[in-house]
């Protein structure tokens, strides 16, 4: 899923300063991080009215980058859309942006930072997993991902800086390569350890950065 963080709520405030707001969340990656789903999304509206903001209304998508679902769901909220002067979305930049397709007209504002696609390892904690790159490598690597977890992106073994399994650059977390090599030998797969791979080609992950439309 798509991880994100609320942004501070001064700097939301400094961001909207006067005018009235309609709050948007979405029940899926925002939900699911406790950044935009219904809880957090009534949180706001008392802080947005304690701080003298007036709020019209509220919705939570299902989800926010969904844009024909969108359509539908705004149909029951379209009057106290129509009387907000900013839109607030809770969710990643991506259902931002989607907001922004259906209301090119409005001030839309991002209530979150996006930070990367992972998983939750734990309650409340996230671990990047996959860097959308566009050309997945994992096959290679036992579904493992040495460019997401390694903060080099070693494609050949690890660096000489990792130490009993740790990553150099952060000791709180294990070497990739580590276990990469771990996972090979359970497998008795470590002939494989001798292919050498070039650097990572990001040929694919640029041709997606641009503005196209791909049907998959």
């Amino acid at each position: 899923m798509i991880i994100s963080e609320q942004k501070p709520f001064d700097s939301i405030i400094d961001i909207i300063q006067k005018g009235s707001v309609f709050i948007i969340g979405c029940s899926e990656c925002a939900a699911l991080c406790h950044v935009g789903g219904e809880p957090e999304v009534l949180e706001m509206e008392k802080k947005l009215i304690e701080s003298n903001i007036n709020v019209t209304g509220w919705i939570v998508l299902d989800p926010a980058c969904h844009l024909l679902n969108n359509k539908r769901l705004f149909k029951s909220v379209n009057k106290e859309i129509d009387d907000a002067d900013h839109l607030l979305v809770l969710s990643c930049g991506n259902g931002v942006q989607v907001i922004e397709q259906l209301y090119p007209d409005k001030h839309i504002i991002s209530g979150t930072n996006t930070l990367f696609v992972g998983a939750e390892i734990n309650r409340g904690i996230f671990e990047r997993e996959c860097n959308l790159c566009g050309s997945c490598i994992v096959d290679d690597f036992e579904g493992l991902c040495p460019i997401s977890h390694c903060p080099k992106q070693l494609m050949n073994g690890p660096c000489g800086g990792s130490m009993d399994g740790k990553c150099e650059i952060n000791r709180d977390f294990n070497c990739i390569w580590d276990e990469i090599i771990n996972k090979k030998n359970k497998l008795k797969k470590t002939d494989s350890l001798m292919n050498l791979f070039p650097p990572k080609d990001w040929t694919s992950y640029k041709k997606y950065q641009w503005r196209d439309h791909h049907k998959l």
